[in-house]
């Protein structure tokens, strides 16, 4: 057999995390060092391996009931070769060392099972964004790969250079920055989305470290059902942007 499909054979290398392509993650096992992934996230491996669904604490349990925040998350093991990918988003590589992650476990693929999450809330002036109040700290050491719609902007904050960034493409920030989250309207038109412009809530980023955002806003809170409300509208209750975004492939 003859095809231009076998240009698209496996990526040899020696290190653990690698990328077959920008949208299939390759991780290779040795027995000892275990792998979390989002559940489902699997397609294909080599070798002998295990997966098992990953236990919740109550915390945990408590928090992703609260806040809509959390991963629901499969642990892998074994000796082999795992290939992970969803909907052929873009991945991105992270080490996470002391300084620590902040992100949106919508965009979480695959993590060390040394590193440790917890759902922490995001300060805002007025009330919950259409991407949510809660987001997801990563501490510890180990890589993290990160899914994005296309190919991403990495932003650098000084204390002299903060950031705005819509909060519907951010997908990730350094633990050390403040965090805000903000609607660019005067008071008196708090609820008018920007001077109907289609924008409306957005992160303000402080301090010394990045700023991640894609090129996408994963169904943004002007795409919310008009007929529910004000509350609709602008991103929040059941029939915003989180509330309708329950069935999606990022859930």
């Amino acid at each position: 057999m003859q095809s231009p499909l076998f240009g698209y054979t496996e990526q040899q290398t020696q290190d653990r995390w690698s990328l077959q392509n920008p949208q299939l993650l390759r991780v290779a096992l040795e027995g000892h060092d275990d792998v979390l992934a989002r559940k489902g996230a699997m397609v294909a491996y080599q070798g002998l391996m295990e997966f098992e669904g990953e236990y919740q604490t109550h915390g945990q349990r408590h928090a992703r009931a609260h806040t809509g925040e959390g991963l629901d998350l499969m642990r892998c093991h074994g000796q082999g070769v795992i290939y992970f990918a969803n909907l052929a988003q873009h991945i991105h590589l992270v080490d996470v060392d002391q300084d620590g992650l902040t992100v949106d476990s919508a965009y979480v693929l695959a993590m060390d099972s040394t590193l440790h999450h917890e759902v922490i809330a995001v300060d805002s002036q007025y009330g919950i964004s259409g991407s949510g109040k809660y987001q997801l700290a990563i501490t510890g050491r180990g890589k993290v790969a990160l899914m994005t719609s296309g190919h991403p902007l990495m932003l650098m904050v000084t204390p002299d250079r903060y950031v705005n960034a819509d909060a519907d493409a951010v997908v990730a920030w350094s633990n050390g920055l403040r965090v805000q989250m903000q609607a660019q309207t005067h008071s008196s038109g708090v609820w008018r989305r920007r001077g109907h412009t289609g924008e409306g809530w957005e992160l303000s980023f402080m301090g010394q470290g990045y700023a991640l955002v894609q090129p996408s806003e994963v169904l943004p809170p002007q795409q919310a059902d008009i007929g529910g409300g004000l509350m609709a509208q602008y991103g929040m209750g059941q029939q915003g942007a989180r509330g309708a975004n329950q069935g999606n492939v990022w859930n």
